[in-house]
């Protein structure tokens, strides 16, 4: 599936700036946000998102996909991977496996699993203990993780003696070649369980819904993740279990929007507030501070509160809050109001003609020297 331009993504043009883009983001992150949007692809187009504000707002990677697009420069020819032929194939083809094999038998460290948490707005400013239901596979108890009855034990499998590998020799132009198969009568692991545990079926490991406690540390954002050490899946042949990934998924805020350990408040006042100025109680998300508004604020102005932000979540101090002046215009008026704007606007030597004024009123105003 072709992935749509980061630039579309976010309706920007490729010149836009910094900011521009930082401002797209936040407009459409809240419009897609899972816990607001309700439609079925909301998730996946909140996700778009967030992957095309990342790419676009760091400046090395911005320029490096402004010459390369989603092509990852890094990639060259075949990796060895599911489609590709690596040197581990070739020396396998005509060398019989020139590379060391491991020991199937050898402990190995269990999957690491991952846990996508949604919190609220406060709970990853400030944190938070809490538990979650996970549900994980575990070492059995009644086999200790061997997969064999209780009594019994795993034997070495006799057809590859317990490499786990067969080799298979094949005719080809080059002459005679020896290819190293997993072996299938042990599926690779070198035993064969003649009596299976009851419990696991074999296994060695039981499916179990088990409660973890977890805690959200003050200041995680949003698409961080916190590795909870050896609470992934279980082991195998003794291994360690391996470490569970908690991704936090943060609600948004009905009246405070989150910029790294910024946060920006709408704050609305009225006309005669910003003409005349003010001392407002507003709030933050430690609780409402004072703020003065000086006479002849305009809308759109804005105010830094040192220290009222979001606590970094690596200790490297706290942000700060903006506030955003919205002055509100009025649009309801009684008579003596729209008497003193008049005379207000007349002072000014700015007077607006009225929508819904008849020609008789405005006769009437002239008349009264209005």
């Amino acid at each position: 599936m072709n992935k749509r331009d980061y630039y579309e993504v976010l309706g920007v043009s490729k010149t836009a700036s910094k900011e521009e883009i930082k401002k797209a983001y936040r407009k459409l992150s809240k419009q897609f946000h899972p816990d607001i949007n309700k439609e079925a692809d909301a998730s996946e187009k909140f996700q778009e998102v967030k992957e095309a504000y990342e790419m676009l707002s760091d400046d090395q990677k911005r320029a490096q996909y402004d010459q390369f697009g989603h092509q990852d420069p890094n990639q060259g020819f075949g990796g060895g991977g599911a489609d590709g032929f690596g040197f581990e194939d070739i020396f396998s083809t005509f060398f019989g496996g020139g590379t060391r094999r491991r020991d199937p038998n050898a402990p190995r460290k269990g999957d690491d699993l991952q846990y996508s948490m949604t919190i609220e707005f406060m709970d990853a400013v400030f944190g938070k203990e809490t538990e979650i239901e996970l549900p994980k596979d575990e070492t059995c108890g009644t086999c200790h993780g061997s997969g064999a009855k209780p009594g019994t034990k795993p034997k070495t499998c006799p057809y590859c003696e317990g490499s786990g590998q067969l080799n298979v020799a094949q005719d080809t132009p080059f002459g005679r070649m020896v290819n190293r198969r997993a072996c299938h009568h042990c599926q690779g692991s070198g035993q064969i369980i003649e009596e299976k545990c009851t419990t696991c079926r074999g296994e060695g490991t039981v499916r179990k819904t088990k409660k973890i406690k977890v805690t959200i540390p003050a200041g995680v954002d949003d698409g961080q993740q916190l590795r909870v050490s050896g609470q992934g899946g279980a082991g195998v042949n003794g291994g360690p279990a391996g470490d569970l990934y908690v991704v936090f998924r943060v609600k948004p805020h009905k009246e405070f929007e989150r910029e790294g350990d910024d946060i920006y408040l709408d704050l609305p006042i009225t006309f005669a507030q910003a003409a005349l100025g003010d001392e407002i109680e507003v709030p933050t998300v430690s609780g409402k501070v004072k703020l003065k508004i000086p006479a002849g604020t305009q809308s759109g102005a804005r105010f830094r509160l040192k220290g009222k932000g979001v606590k970094n979540v690596h200790g490297y101090g706290t942000g700060d809050q903006h506030i955003v002046i919205r002055v509100k215009t009025p649009t309801k008026l009684n008579e003596r109001q729209k008497q003193l704007l008049r005379e207000f606007a007349e002072i000014s030597g700015d007077i607006p003609e009225e929508q819904g004024s008849s020609l008789f009123d405005k006769i009437k105003r002239t008349i009264k020297g209005e």
